[in-house]
């Protein structure tokens, strides 16, 4: 088994569609050098997936993905770019 790079896409997702708690129902896989930016200027952020957001809140272990971020991701070529 070897490892490989990922392209530059975070394996952190970020969450939105915020429920009553204030707590993500899920969470989406954006950039890595976009999640910085947004949590220090407010400026919004595109997922995978296409959803627009900005970053307020990290994914825990364990925290629920959106579907079609995952999926994207899963289908990336190993170390290339985007």
């Amino acid at each position: 088994m070897s490892t490989q790079t990922l392209p530059d896409v975070d394996t952190r997702p970020e969450g939105t569609d915020s429920t009553d708690d204030d707590a993500p129902k899920m969470f989406h896989y954006v950039r890595k050098n976009k999640i910085a930016e947004s949590a220090v200027m407010g400026s919004h952020v595109v997922a995978l997936c296409g959803e627009v957001f900005p970053v307020t809140k990290s994914a825990k272990p364990g925290s629920p993905v959106c579907p079609e971020c995952k999926r994207i991701f899963e289908n990336l070529p190993p170390g290339g770019e985007e």
